[in-house]
């Protein structure tokens, strides 16, 4: 196929389909086959793909604004958009900065934390991802680092809080953050004295949907302000209704010194923000702080994420993706039930993760029966994903829009379903 000649493949082989047309839920392709997508496109579809009043808006600009300004011009829809988000947030965040994704936005968290605080050593958990631009990759490690040459300096690690595959060997179904105490006190010992912050998924997606325990962030962020760096937390996934929540950090009881939004933000374009309180922006701003891309503050993405904003609030999509989050939980509880192999079903809200084991007691990775199934269901119209790793676990990331109907939850569950009997039926007959 042409695509095979001329593009350059970025994340192993395309998928065989071609997509002409995405609404709602619903992907057609170009052989008129449909899919359930059930990963809201690259999680950033969070009302569905082309949403009436996304696409009102980006034509609204279309025909009477700018979509582009040099960067140092701002729009009505730019300034509009920085009080719509500060109207949802506590004062400590109320100095956004737009950009176009989550790796630019914590590319400008990280370089902010470093300019506030003078310092330059960041720690990021062991199963994180925080972008694969330069200094966002250098604190991912859940995948993207062979062959890309020496991260940053001053990179440190914690132990991610996954109670189901504990990385220190220490708990088993029940989180007790002796893993965070030894994470920090090994920081502690590796740093010349120069931290600057930490920075956090307040649940892991890639990693396959870790949630930590609670009073978690609690006690982070206690840990950040004895050693006098700043916690930022990334809400790229979690924000806006994902978890049934309008912000991750709410329920976990504490507010960042900084935060990081983008795929839930911009209904499907491009759109992040990186919000800091006035403190910090001023100390930036003393200090020359510096951070221009070509697209900062374009217009016509801030008119798609004011139209997000307004949508989730006027439909009450919050409480909708707790309701609908609920019955596909129940849905997939149902199967772990049903099938041995189904491990552990964990996640809140539209965000959840399904772990394949060979057998519950051992739980061996079921990484084989977790690809053969996740291509099956592609076959019967159902798009997931699935992280495997023969040694960090097979696990499914299940978010659909936040839009998702009773219906359209029920036909996945049914395909999954299927599939899953379909598969484990051909792999135990060899």
């Amino acid at each position: 196929m042409s695509r095979d000649r001329h593009l350059f493949r970025y994340m192993g082989p395309f998928g065989d389909r071609v997509i002409a047309r995405a609404e709602g839920t619903i992907l057609t392709d170009t052989e008129g086959g449909t899919l359930l997508d059930f990963t809201s496109g690259q999680m950033c579809a969070t009302l569905g793909h082309n949403h009436p009043r996304v696409r009102e808006a980006i034509e609204r600009v279309l025909r009477e604004g700018a979509t582009h300004l040099f960067s140092a011009m701002l729009s009505p829809e730019v300034i509009g958009l920085a009080d719509d988000l500060a109207a949802m947030l506590p004062p400590e965040l109320s100095k956004a900065m737009f950009l176009s994704t989550g790796a630019e936005s914590n590319e400008a968290a990280l370089r902010m934390a470093r300019t506030a605080t003078g310092g330059h050593e960041i720690v990021a958990l062991d199963r994180s991802w925080h972008g694969q631009t330069g200094g966002a990759q250098a604190h991912t490690y859940n995948g993207g680092r062979e062959g890309a040459g020496p991260a940053a300096p001053g990179a440190f690690m914690l132990p991610s809080p996954n109670c189901f595959r504990c990385p220190i060997r220490h708990c088993r179904d029940a989180c007790d953050m002796t893993c965070l105490e030894v994470g920090m006190e090994m920081v502690d010992r590796q740093s010349t004295g120069a931290p600057a912050a930490v920075i956090a998924e307040p649940v892991q997606s890639s990693a396959g949907i870790i949630v930590p325990p609670e009073g978690y962030f609690v006690r982070l962020k206690r840990m950040c302000e004895e050693r006098g760096m700043l916690l930022i937390l990334d809400e790229a996934q979690t924000a806006f209704g994902r978890l049934g929540a309008d912000f991750a950090f709410r329920e976990a009881g504490v507010t960042p010194d900084i935060l990081t939004l983008s795929k839930t933000l911009g209904g499907g374009l491009p759109l992040s923000a990186t919000v800091t309180g006035p403190g910090i922006e001023a100390a930036c701003a003393e200090r020359g702080f510096l951070h221009i891309t070509s697209h900062v503050s374009d217009p016509l993405p801030a008119a798609a994420g004011r139209a997000v904003l307004a949508v989730l609030a006027e439909e009450d999509l919050i409480r909708t993706a707790r309701d609908r989050g609920a019955h596909l939980r129940a849905g997939l509880d149902v199967l772990h039930q049903r099938y041995e192999e189904i491990g552990d079903v964990r996640g809140r809200g539209l965000l959840l993760g399904v772990e394949l084991v060979k057998d519950r007691e051992g739980r061996a990775p079921a990484d084989e029966l977790g690809l053969a199934v996740t291509r099956r269901c592609l076959e019967l119209g159902l798009s997931m994903n699935i992280r495997a790793n023969s040694r960090l676990g097979a696990v499914w990331r299940i978010a659909p829009p936040l839009t998702v109907t009773e219906a359209e939850i029920d036909r996945g569950l049914e395909i999954l379903d299927g599939a899953f009997r379909e598969c484990r039926d051909r792999i135990s007959r060899g």
